[in-house]
């Protein structure tokens, strides 16, 4: 039988302040940057899930040494290396993993192959492939082509590249950071607009702490440089307790992240207010409140679309529709976002319904149900939140939330009690 986890309704608003564990998207990308810096660096407040140990075993697999200790969320990695002969890296679901180390891998002359579970390899990795043979990799495709597993060696001679920006950042950002070890460094120009923006700024900026500047999309040859690096709690994951206090009514404040963030997915705060909360911000903090009625609201989700189906937890407690728009592209996601949020809501009993790029909620009661979730966390993690109104929900395969967020549940517990 399939593991399920019920989710026990508030019945007081709430009044709490939490702090997610570190950014998997900073951790993911720090790794690497320590990983081709020669020297060592100290990353402090990382994160430690299943995406995360994919991409400090990946840069292991490119020859860094990789020193972990969970308990005071620190690692320490001496980069510099390369990888050995039949280097293997298995990024297991982690799209970061294996899009940020397929070009990595190709700044050396050593054949290296990139895989990963069934579910990664059915995600499209053509844009970044057909780009790595443009500056000079070269590139075997195992499988099916266009996707995974595939190999890849260099030396990458870089020079200008065209890469299309519609299916994913990760592409751009993964060329990005292993651009100032190309011989010509590179130049990149997209074929067509870029999706998720602020993850792309984010890039840049761990680039630049590691002593790599960005100008525009181009990055001159040079060298990163080891440091120590302190990672911020991941938006993403706060997002769910943010939506959480627009759920349940009262008061929900994240330490950690605030104006001074450099992750886009902060901004979800400010469609909760559009909505009808409060939200006050500091520099390292975001608290939301929220004590009248919720409004639905039209609203493009393109630059923050990791939390779009947090949004469609909150709009089911809305007083009238909510409409998602600008995020097509997450059919490409570990499962279709878009499809599986709308199955998932209809479910229970909500009108939801499926647009080309993106999905419309009607408010409603969600009656008891058990949700699917596809092997996808952020399902998980957003479908838990209507547990907090809604009596009867459960959520099956509960422990996809490792992916990420290992100590999701315990943590929505602990803001409940």
């Amino acid at each position: 039988m399939t593991e399920s986890r019920a989710v026990s309704p508030l019945h007081r608003p709430l009044d709490a302040t939490v702090r997610p564990p570190g950014s998997k998207s900073i951790t993911n990308r720090a790794l690497l940057c320590a990983a081709l810096a020669p020297g060592e660096s100290t990353l402090t407040g990382a994160l430690f899930a299943d995406d995360t140990r994919a991409m400090m075993q990946a840069v292991a697999a490119l020859g860094a040494s990789v020193t972990a200790d969970p308990p005071s969320r620190t690692v320490t990695v001496a980069g510099g290396g390369a990888p050995a002969p039949g280097a293997i890296v298995d990024a297991r679901q982690s799209g970061t993993t294996s899009r940020f180390a397929l070009p990595a891998a190709a700044l050396f002359p050593t054949r290296t192959v990139v895989d990963g579970t069934a579910q990664l390899r059915a995600r499209p990795f053509g844009p970044v492939l057909d780009a790595l043979r443009q500056v000079g990799a070269k590139v075997e495709e195992l499988g099916e082509p266009g996707f995974l597993p595939a190999a890849v060696s260099g030396p990458m001679h870089g020079g200008a590249v065209h890469v299309s920006g519609h299916i994913s950042s990760q592409f751009l950002s993964g060329l990005l950071m292993a651009g100032p070890l190309m011989r010509d460094g590179l130049e990149v120009s997209l074929t067509s607009e870029l999706v998720s923006v602020p993850y792309v700024e984010m890039t840049k900026a761990v680039m630049a702490s590691f002593g790599v500047t960005v100008e525009g999309l181009t990055v001159r040859p040079g060298a990163y440089t080891p440091r120590v690096y302190d990672i911020e709690p991941d938006a993403s994951a706060a997002s769910y307790f943010l939506g959480a206090a627009a759920i349940a009514g009262g008061r929900v404040t994240v330490s950690g992240l605030g104006t001074a963030s450099l992750q886009g997915d902060v901004r979800f705060a400010d469609v909760l207010e559009r909505m009808g909360a409060t939200v006050t911000r500091t520099g390292d903090s975001l608290t939301v409140t929220r004590s009248g009625p919720l409004h639905g609201i039209d609203v493009d989700m393109a630059d923050i679309s990791d939390t779009a189906q947090t949004l469609a937890a909150v709009a089911v407690f809305a007083d009238s529709p909510t409409r998602v728009r600008g995020i097509g592209f997450i059919r490409g996601k570990e499962t279709d976002r878009i499809a599986a949020v709308v199955t998932e809501l209809r479910r229970a009993g909500i009108d939801a319904v499926e647009d080309e790029d993106g999905f419309t909620i009607t408010p409603g009661t969600p009656a008891p149900a058990r949700f699917e979730t596809y092997e996808d966390h952020r399902m998980a993690m957003s479908l838990s939140l209507l547990g907090l109104r809604a009596p009867g929900i459960e959520i099956l395969d509960p422990t996809c939330v490792a992916k990420t967020y290992p100590d999701f549940f315990a943590d929505l517990d602990a803001l409940t009690r």
